[in-house]
């Protein structure tokens, strides 16, 4: 990654923790890295289709303002000037929020902002433009019918993954370091692994959510950004209190920053190459996360290969997830159904028909899964699995092409899982495939050990774990 200043284009490949010193030495300013980052915005839409508005006249107006602070010396907060994209799922001030539904409707006042985004708002980031998403963020690609396909920034035949595959590619093609996406079962760490970057998802809690989901507590706010570094920044930003939800966790002790650069030796890290089920892993794709595995053993940890004796708890995901899809919709009259994205309906028709016994039996499948993960978490700090167990497939379809699959949680069996167990996991970069697509790694501590899945993923970073060829130029 070039930290090259010059010429002004250069500024949409720089991290936002580059940004942000670039700033307080002078050396180039909030506007300059905003006219980049929105022409790489104009470019990475054009390729992939990951926006669903650009904001460019009020980016600007944000950048000028923010300019003035930094030459006076009053910056509003760790990321004043920094660009950032917003899932079209969450509230941003000034902009409709419409899903990826032709439901939606594109009139009204939108003066609220979701707490992530007031937080970063209050922060002084420069709002570039909100991404796309499938209608109402339900499967783990991006297409969607309002907005349509969105394409891999590696090849844009390709999935982005999903559902913040928008924000994904936007962060992998310059268009802004730092993106806000959402993960119900999956949806930063998919679409990070698909696209080669950095996503979190804290521990449940961490971020205040609201307006409050209708998938409940599988879904979280999270960072998605270029390394680990800017996601400890980010997080320290959007972690703060909120009163609109009323599950948030109490403050965070110290920073994230703080705790990066502690070292691993010691740390007692269990390697799971399949999650002691029958998952088919590809070749390269295991491969490079073997090796990656091995950096951590360098660095200092303790590695053991070792499954956490859990069963796939996929019947149970899909009770709470297809219900909470069917009270997405439930509002909506028949003619308005119509129009809704074909898959979606099909699970919303299923979700509709659970009862509630059906769904305190998938709670109780959801809690054993919690306790089995905290006992394994007694003897092991951190668990390391493939992202997916693929790399990126034909972009416009929700699962892959002769996989046998009927959903997309059939192809991703390492991420919703820690979605019901509410822990921390984020996926990072390891290697790239024959056809040079992105392979992630994912790393998954206990809950509330937020800080010690970032500052392992920091560290990987250091030893070149992560490092993996930049997409084409959009």
């Amino acid at each position: 990654m070039t930290t090259d200043p010059t010429p002004t284009a250069s500024l949409a490949d720089l991290t936002a923790t580059r940004l942000t010193a670039g700033y307080a030495a002078g050396e180039f300013s909030p506007v300059e890295a905003t006219l980049a980052v929105l022409e790489r915005a104009e470019a990475a839409q054009a390729r992939t289709n990951c926006f669903t508005r650009i904001a460019a006249d009020e980016a600007l107006a944000e950048a000028k303002e923010s300019a003035e602070r930094w030459r006076s010396g009053t910056p509003a907060g760790p990321v004043d000037g920094v660009p950032v994209t917003v899932k079209d799922i969450l509230l941003m001030r000034g902009a409709p929020t419409l899903r990826g539904s032709l439901t939606a409707r594109e009139e009204g006042s939108f003066d609220e902002d979701a707490p992530s985004v007031a937080r970063l708002r209050e922060s002084g980031a420069v709002f570039v433009g909100k991404t796309t998403t499938p209608e109402f963020g339900w499967k783990g690609v991006t297409d969607s019918p309002r907005h349509g396909v969105t394409g891999n920034p590696y090849d844009p035949r390709r999935t982005a993954g999903g559902s913040s595959g928008g924000s994904a590619a936007a962060v992998a093609l310059g268009a802004g370091p730092l993106s806000l996406g959402t993960d119900g079962g999956g949806s930063v760490r998919i679409p990070a692994s698909f696209c080669g970057i950095f996503a979190f998802k804290a521990t449940y809690g961490r971020v205040p959510h609201y307006p409050a989901s209708p998938f409940g507590t599988l879904a979280h706010v999270g960072p998605m950004t270029r390394d680990a570094a800017d996601a400890a920044l980010m997080l320290d930003v959007i972690c703060g209190p909120d009163w609109r939800d009323w599950s948030q966790l109490a403050p965070a002790a110290g920073t994230f920053r703080a705790a990066l650069d502690e070292p691993l030796a010691g740390l007692r890290v269990a390697f799971s190459p399949s999650l002691g089920w029958a998952v088919p892993v590809a070749a390269e794709v295991a491969a490079a996360v073997r090796e990656a595995v091995g950096k951590l053993a360098a660095l200092g940890a303790v590695v053991e290969e070792i499954d956490p004796g859990i069963a796939d708890p996929v019947e149970a995901f899909h009770t709470l997830w297809f219900s909470g899809a069917a009270r997405v919709v439930q509002h909506l009259d028949a003619a308005q159904r119509a129009l809704l994205d074909p898959g979606l309906e099909e699970i919303c028709e299923r979700g509709a028909r659970y009862s509630a016994l059906d769904y305190l039996a998938a709670v109780d499948t959801r809690m054993a899964l919690g306790q089995t993960m905290g006992r394994f978490h007694s003897a092991y700090d951190l668990l390391v699995t493939p992202t997916e167990p693929i790399t990126a497939f034909e972009a416009g379809a929700e699962v892959p092409a002769g996989s046998g699959h009927t959903r997309w949680t059939g192809w991703t069996p390492f991420t919703y899982p820690f979605n019901m167990t509410q822990q921390p996991a984020a996926s990072l970069p390891c290697g790239v495939d024959g056809a040079g697509l992105p392979i992630g790694l994912q790393l998954v501590g206990a809950r509330h050990a937020d800080a010690l899945v970032l500052r392992a993923a920091h560290a990987l970073y250091g030893a070149g774990a992560a490092e993996i060829p930049a997409p084409p130029a959009p």
